[in-house]
Formats: structure tokens, C-alpha cells, sequence
């Protein structure tokens, strides 16, 4: 019978570590509050001795979290364990992870000092965190450099002098994953009283083998794996929680099953990426904007035909509404055949074949061809309908010291209609004001300025994804004013609709 994989989630405090992903106390606790909505089993929180903030965090996190355990790092240093219990004190499941580094890199040259030293700082701060909290976690930084009899030396007495969790670090990401499965397969067999600890992987992608090198740990005894959210973290980040979490779902080789509610990693993906201002790359397995998108006439094709010829994973258990059919050069027949259907409107073999020569040729000049684009190859212009709403007027007012507002006038089916909203920023309140006038119910998917071209007078491209009784509508817009760019890629999805 498979065993439960823990998951502990270190995007806020691994990820925050970014720079430019620093977060606020409201926005951790929102972020901590997705994360065990998403079910989570451990949430470390921060490093509260780095700074107030980091501390504040914690204590406010802890006192909202129900069912997670709630953890904060430290150094082998008493006075860090004295602040990280203080700041758990609200927790109503607390732990402490603590530790040092172990690799001769680190005790030579961070350290200046010897095994046996290092030996007796990491017994002493497990049983100094024990005197606080009951469930202890330690960390053998630099454990994928270290020796591993040295390294089973550690693990043994820390084990004995309490820790519940003893974490395996590559935190340079140097191992490969046979030797970074090899070394948890050695202390399973070379630790006695290792049945008496979880064994933990924490792996940073360097090499980009932090995925791999956890599974392999996971397949050799591993029962914790440290996560974060699209695989943020420190230099090329860390194990990605999606990927893990899905590669264990999809395949029944290895031994283990988590209970993250998968059907929310996609909008936990959003969230992390919109709090931290990190950009998912559109690649990036599992949560990118193309893992589900298909160009290829032969994967469209096959996709079309049955989904799982091309995807191992149906998009609706991460969250994400259906495949996407993207239209180009390398399109086939049965795709345009498909959005055409979509449309409502049916070809003969010899129409279809007349419009796929002119589909060819334009898809050459255009690169992507949306569904006005396929309209008018095939004859039907409905230009009158998808500018039934049309921008005529923005204004925003905003700066340090004045509350965001804009006034929005829009002509919808020839009618003039103007509204007025504030909002988070100039965009938010801009937004606010359009979804006032246009009488939907619509969600904002996914958000991506892009520059176009360099200097003040910079050209941005916008793309907006909206969501509408479960139907996703993209817009698109590039203008010098990012605002009015903003909207009218928000009108252009908002067309779609209507």
C-alpha cells in the first residue's frame, strides 16, 4: 500500500528569497491561507530572526492556519530558537527547523571549523528546539556535497537527540538524481534509528534536475518533500510543488500519494505568481500558459481525436478549463475544422481545402490567427459584432499620496456609457469601472504586460485570459500608455463575450 508524501511548502520563505518576491504581512497570509486551501501539510512561514518583519508574519499566520503545521527556520544559534518559538506561540501546530551545514565546503570555509564541532552544534540545537516544541526538523545544509558516513554520523545523533524530520538539502543543486537517490538509499541502511524520523528532500535547480533529484528521493525513502509554488526560490529556484505533487498522481511506479487538492494548484499558481510579481514562463510544465496548448497539426490532431494521445495529465485535475487548439503556420485541417465548428459554421472538403490555402498563407504573415482572422478566410465578417464595444474615452488618477480612480467611457451597440471606479492601482480601478459598464460576470485568469520595445517611449503588449460561466476569452492589446493597453485588451476579451 503506497505511504503519504508530506508536503512542506517553503514559498514563503525559500521563495521570498527572490529578489523582488518580498511580501508584506497581508499578503503572507493570504498566500498561506491558498496554500492550505490547496491542503498542504507544512507551511514554513519564515526566518524570524532576519527581521521584524519576517517574525510579525509568523505570529499573524499562525493565527489564522488551522489544520498546517506551522514552521520557522533557524540557524544552530539558541538565540534564533528562542525567537522562532516566540513567534509560533499562536501556532496551533508548531515546529522548528533548525540545523547546520555539513559538507566540508561548509565547515572549512562558512564555518572555519571541524567535524566533531560541527557534530556538537547540531546535537545541541536539536535539543535546545526540543525544549520548546515537540516536532523538530533538521537541516544538513549542503547534505548533496557532504560526505555520506559523515553525513549518517549527523543524521543518527540528531535522530537520537529528538528531531522528529531530518532534511537532506542539495541546496547548490549539484547532485544528479542517482546520486542524490543513492545517498537517501545509504542512510536508510546505514542510520539505525532512522525509523524513528521522516527523511526530507529540499532541492534547488541549478543543474534543473530539483524535480528529478526529489522523486529519486522519494522513490528511495524520502516521506517529506520541501516545495514551492512554481518552483521559486533561492538563485534557479527550487522543487516545484505542481510538478511533484502531478508526477506522483500520474504515475502508479512510485510509491507514494499526497492530499493536495490538484484542482486548485492552477489558481494557487496565479496567486503566488501575481503576489510575488514573478511571471510564470509560458513552458513551464504543469502551471505555464502553454503546458495544455497544442500548434502541431499531427498533436492537434491527435489531441482532438483523444486527449490522451498528446496530454499524460487532464487539464481540469490542475485546475485549468480545457486543452488549448492554437492556431499557426504548423496548424492542420482538423484544428481549424475544430474552432471553426466552435464558431458555428460547417465547410464542405472543397471549402475546407480553399480555406486552408488561404489559412496558410496568412498564418505565414500573421503567426497566430484568432477567430475574426479565421472568420473572414472563410467569408463571414463579424467585425460589427466584436466591436460592439468600443474605447472612447480613459482618464486615471493616481500617485503616492491619492487613492487610484478612472473614469471609463465606452461605446457599447452605438450607446455612450461612462463609470467611474477606484481600485488597487490605475489598472485595477480602470478594470472596475469597464466590468460596471459591460454587465458580466467576468474573473481575471491571467494578466502579462510584455515590452515590445526599449526606452520611455517603450511599446507594451498586454494579454489578458478572462473567465465567464466557464468559458476562457483572451484579448490582446500594445500601446505606449500600459492603462490604455491594459483596457482595451480587457474590451477586445470582453468582445467575445458579447
Amino acid at each position: 500500500m503506497d505511504e503519504k508524501l508530506y508536503l512542506f511548502d517553503t514559498t514563503l520563505r525559500d521563495g521570498e528569497q527572490v529578489p523582488g518576491c518580498q511580501l508584506n504581512t497581508i499578503e503572507k497570509i493570504e498566500m498561506a491561507k491558498a496554500l492550505e486551501m490547496l491542503n498542504v501539510d507544512i507551511i514554513e512561514c519564515g526566518f524570524p530572526v532576519s527581521s521584524p518583519g519576517d517574525y510579525k508574519s509568523i505570529v499573524e499566520i499562525s493565527k489564522v492556519i488551522e489544520k498546517a503545521v506551522i514552521c520557522a527556520l533557524t540557524r544552530a544559534v539558541e538565540k534564533d530558537i528562542d525567537v522562532a518559538a516566540s513567534s509560533l506561540h499562536f501556532a496551533r501546530r508548531k515546529r522548528i527547523h533548525t540545523g547546520i551545514g555539513t559538507s566540508e565546503e561548509h565547515i572549512r570555509y562558512k564555518f572555519k571549523s571541524d567535524r566533531e564541532d560541527i557534530l556538537r552544534r547540531a546535537i545541541h540545537c536539536v535539543k535546545y528546539a526540543k525544549k520548546y516544541v515537540e516536532d523538530v526538523e533538521f537541516y544538513a545544509e549542503d547534505a548533496g556535497r557532504t560526505d555520506n558516513e559523515y553525513l549518517a554520523r549527523v543524521i543518527e545523533a540528531v535522530i537520537k537527540a529528538g528531531a522528529t524530520v531530518v532534511n537532506i538539502p542539495d541546496t547548490t543543486g549539484y547532485c544528479t538524481p542517482y546520486e542524490y537517490g543513492e545517498k537517501i538509499k545509504y542512510l536508510c541502511e546505514h542510520v539505525p534509528n532512522i525509523h524513528k524520523a521522516i527523511i526530507s528532500t529540499h532541492c534547488h535547480n541549478d543543474l534543473g534536475m530539483a524535480t528529478a533529484n526529489t522523486i529519486a528521493g522519494i522513490i528511495n525513502g524520502a516521506r517529506q518533500a520541501e516545495v514551492t509554488m512554481n518552483g521559486i526560490g533561492e538563485r534557479a529556484g527550487n522543487t516545484a510543488l505542481e510538478e511533484v505533487v502531478m508526477a506522483i498522481k500520474s504515475r502508479a511506479d512510485i510509491p507514494v500519494f499526497t492530499e493536495v487538492e490538484t484542482k486548485l494548484i492552477m489558481k494557487t499558481s496565479r496567486l503566488a505568481s501575481a503576489l510575488m510579481r514573478m511571471p510564470v514562463q509560458a513552458n513551464k510544465a504543469i502551471v505555464g500558459r502553454n503546458a495544455f496548448a497544442h500548434s502541431s497539426g499531427i498533436h492537434q490532431d491527435g489531441v482532438l481525436k483523444n486527449r490522451e494521445n498528446y496530454e499524460i495529465i487532464d487539464p481540469a485535475e490542475v485546475g485549468v478549463n480545457d486543452s488549448t487548439i492554437t492556431l499557426t503556420a504548423r496548424s492542420g485541417r482538423a484544428a481549424i475544422k475544430h474552432h471553426l465548428s466552435r464558431l458555428g459554421v460547417e465547410l464542405t472538403n472543397g471549402e475546407m481545402d480553399e480555406a486552408y490555402d488561404k489559412f496558410l498563407k496568412l498564418a505565414d504573415v500573421k503567426k497566430e490567427i484568432n477567430d475574426d482572422d479565421l472568420l473572414l478566410i472563410v467569408g463571414v465578417n463579424r467585425s460589427s459584432k466584436s466591436h460592439r464595444i468600443k474605447l472612447k474615452y480613459l482618464q486615471v488618477v493616481c500617485g503616492k499620496s491619492a487613492v487610484p480612480m478612472a473614469t471609463v467611457k465606452l461605446i457599447i451597440d452605438g450607446e455612450i456609457c461612462t463609470a467611474t471606479s477606484s481600485g488597487n492601482g490605475p489598472v485595477d480601478a480602470a478594470f472596475s469601472a469597464v466590468k460596471m459598464l459591460v454587465h458580466r460576470k467576468i474573473s481575471l485568469e491571467e494578466f502579462l504586460i510584455q515590452a515590445i520595445t526599449k526606452g520611455t517611449d517603450d511599446v507594451g503588449k498586454v494579454h489578458i485570459q478572462i473567465e465567464n460561466k466557464g468559458n476562457i476569452y483572451y484579448g490582446f492589446s500594445a500601446n505606449t500608455d500600459i492603462v490604455t493597453a491594459s483596457v482595451e485588451a480587457l474590451l477586445d476579451a470582453v468582445s467575445k463575450i458579447l
